[in-house]
């Protein structure tokens, strides 16, 4: 992501957000304390963007006309399922993953959540048997490891796994890179899992410690790099360090909220930390 320009806080920008997207420029405003902030997302559309800029800036006409805006409509829709890969394309993967997994389950059932969970489950002597995690990895089943996040147990637990795995997930790449997406993905997911596991839970699921981890991991970034134009608002870090707090204690089973993966919550935390502060570190060191 490249800064391109500082605009005064009250400035209209529809127009100019409208053209950008018509030519299929990828960008991004973001709010800081001294206005607000046009950044660009590929740097090889940077000559294209300055010129749209330049005739926004003199009162221009900014979208095509005629045969041309026609065609330019016509590709933008036929392309334009794709827009979310083209713009954080880890992150729509794993969704795609999800919501195939969710589909898939609906129609397997148990055979789905069988397959995926950290250690094989099994039926002997009409009672749930559970296979050893070390077995399990010599075995060769290291998927294991990773796959239980993407199990969902319900449209409530798909949506809102979902809705923070694209709100938190979409400015790690646009900021930070598909790389470092990719790592706190896998880091995060891994290691809730195990954190879970730990507890002596098998049967659990959801991305919901890759979301903590990207809570975490954007949160601190919004501190320790603010010029970076990472975001999140205070009240939904409150909101959600006090749901899993809450989800912790038994007054959520009350509320039929108590089979929660609060492990898998706070180890994904955990590593969202860690990998913000060792990168925020990294860099003010060099």
């Amino acid at each position: 992501m490249h800064r391109v320009m500082l605009l005064p806080r009250d400035t209209d920008t529809r127009e100019l957000r409208k053209a950008l997207w018509a030519e299929r420029i990828g960008h991004f405003f973001t709010d800081e304390e001294e206005g607000q902030v046009l950044w660009l997302v590929d740097p090889q559309q940077r000559d294209a963007m300055q010129r749209l800029v330049m005739r926004w800036q003199r009162g221009e006409p900014l979208r095509p006309e005629g045969g041309r805006a026609r065609r330019l409509h016509g590709a933008a829709g036929r392309v334009a399922w794709l827009a979310p890969f083209r713009q954080a394309p880890v992150t729509a993967a794993a969704m795609a993953l999800c919501l195939a997994v969710f589909a898939v389950m609906s129609v397997l059932g148990d055979l789905v959540t069988a397959a995926l969970t950290i250690v094989p489950v099994g039926v002997a002597g009409g009672q749930l048997v559970f296979g050893d995690l070390g077995e399990t990895l010599a075995s060769g089943q290291v998927w294991r490891l990773l796959s239980p996040a993407f199990l969902h147990f319900g449209w409530m637990h798909l949506v809102f796994n979902m809705l923070w795995l694209w709100y938190f997930g979409r400015q790690v790449e646009a900021f930070h890179g598909r790389g470092r997406m990719l790592t706190l993905l896998l880091a995060a997911g891994i290691g809730g899992n195990l954190a879970q596991y730990a507890t002596g839970t098998v049967l659990f699921g959801g991305m919901s410690g890759v979301d903590f981890a990207l809570l975490g991991y954007v949160w601190l970034m919004s501190r320790r790099r603010p010029g970076d134009g990472f975001f999140v608002p205070q009240m939904l870090v409150v909101f959600m360090l006090g749901w899993m707090v809450f989800t912790m204690t038994d007054v959520a089973e009350l509320f039929g909220f108590g089979n929660v993966a609060n492990e898998a919550h706070l180890g994904g935390l955990v590593v969202g930390l860690m990998i913000g502060w060792y990168h925020s570190r990294h860099v003010q060191r060099h």
